[in-house]
């Protein structure tokens, strides 16, 4: 005869499961409230994250100056304009060849426009110019119809810039005063809570900064990857404004997607534009295999021995911050990933049994 089933054990079980159950949709209750609170103050998050992005790219210079007697006040004003200057070197570097080669590069559009439309009207397609005028036309008239929609757009898109360029300003301030008190915040810190809370919050925040700062460098060496190995396909195929394209490369490597994306755009048309459509078919090929090398397999394997994470942990990361928030979740799902595994070790590390030494005690030789 099979036994049956303990009614004791099952009601126990039932009971354990129903307790978990309630805690469990508590924290996801607490979890949901906080993400709307962080959404009602996203205006004043979202530049406190980009300066503390930036805090830890500069901030191993402010600290070298530091470290030679600087003022704390000086070292930060001189590395957030050194960081100003390189941000404008930056933006020259990529301008200046691109408005001094403009007028060719207008030239090779015009040419590559006109010789779309010859092979248009040739074999297999056979399109006249009576029918592409016509597709002129009726394009003109659906932009004439969505004009409305046009100005709303271009509304929304100037208070995009608006709001991005006061972002980039509070970004700036933020960073200088983080760079100058930085060192200062985990004392206050901990003179203000009570408690364990003075000990436990301070340590996770310190072991959240240093793997706040590994993502940094991680990513921006997957840009400086990105940028050589795109550069040196674009000078072997004589594409021109290779500089400016490496460096666009490599800037772009911290906008998630659309960086990648709009980057990789602008080197196929130049090389388009300039080399033809072969060429602009090899780049094509080159900053899709890239990208992927990228996507799958540099960015997961540097990023988890930086941050502590598996490959595949940072992959889904960031797959499930771009199907839930986007740009902005592509771009801070591995690091809040990877502050969720800081606290999670520190709380392992506090809830860990003490070991017991179950070596003998070596007996007492009275003397």
């Amino acid at each position: 005869m099979p036994a049956s089933l303990s009614s004791t054990k099952t009601a126990a079980a039932l009971r354990t499961s129903a307790r978990v159950s309630v805690e469990l949709l508590l924290v996801l209750l607490a979890t949901s409230v906080a993400l709307w609170l962080l959404g009602r103050m996203w205006s004043v998050v979202w530049p406190l994250i980009v300066g503390l992005f930036l805090t830890t790219l500069t901030w191993p210079l402010a600290s070298f100056l530091r470290r030679r007697g600087w003022p704390a006040a000086l070292a930060a004003a001189v590395v957030t304009v050194l960081f100003l200057l390189v941000v404008t070197g930056i933006a020259a570097l990529i301008a200046v060849p691109v408005a001094s080669q403009a007028g060719e590069l207008a030239d090779g559009v015009a040419a590559g426009i006109d010789r779309l439309r010859e092979w248009a009207a040739g074999p297999p397609l056979h399109i006249g110019d009576d029918q592409i005028t016509g597709a002129q036309d009726t394009a003109v008239a659906r932009v004439q119809d969505s004009l409305g929609s046009m100005v709303t757009a271009v509304v929304t898109g100037v208070s995009t810039v608006v709001n991005g360029v006061v972002t980039a300003v509070l970004a700036l301030f933020l960073m200088f005063f983080f760079l100058k008190d930085g060192p200062r915040f985990l004392p206050w810190l901990a003179r203000q809570l009570p408690g364990r809370l003075a000990t436990d919050i301070p340590v996770v925040a310190e072991r959240g900064w240093e793997t706040l700062g590994a993502f940094v460098r991680s990513q921006a060496f997957v840009g400086l990857l990105d940028a050589v190995l795109i550069g040196v396909g674009l000078w072997v195929l004589k594409v021109p404004l290779v500089l400016p394209l490496a460096v666009l490369t490599f800037v772009s490597a911290f906008v998630p997607i659309v960086g990648a994306l709009f980057a990789g755009l602008v080197a196929v048309l130049i090389a388009l534009v300039s080399n033809g459509l072969t060429d602009a078919l090899i780049v094509l090929v080159i900053i899709v295999v890239v990208q992927q090398l990228e996507g799958n397999v540099f960015q997961p394997m540097i990023q988890s021995r930086g941050l502590g994470l598996h490959a595949a942990v940072v992959l889904l990361a960031v797959t499930l911050g771009g199907s839930l928030a986007g740009i902005v979740g592509s771009l801070l799902a591995v690091p809040a990933a990877a502050l969720i595994a800081v606290v999670w070790n520190y709380v392992r590390e506090q809830l860990r049994e003490p070991e017991v030494d179950e070596s003998p005690a070596e007996p007492v030789v009275p003397s």
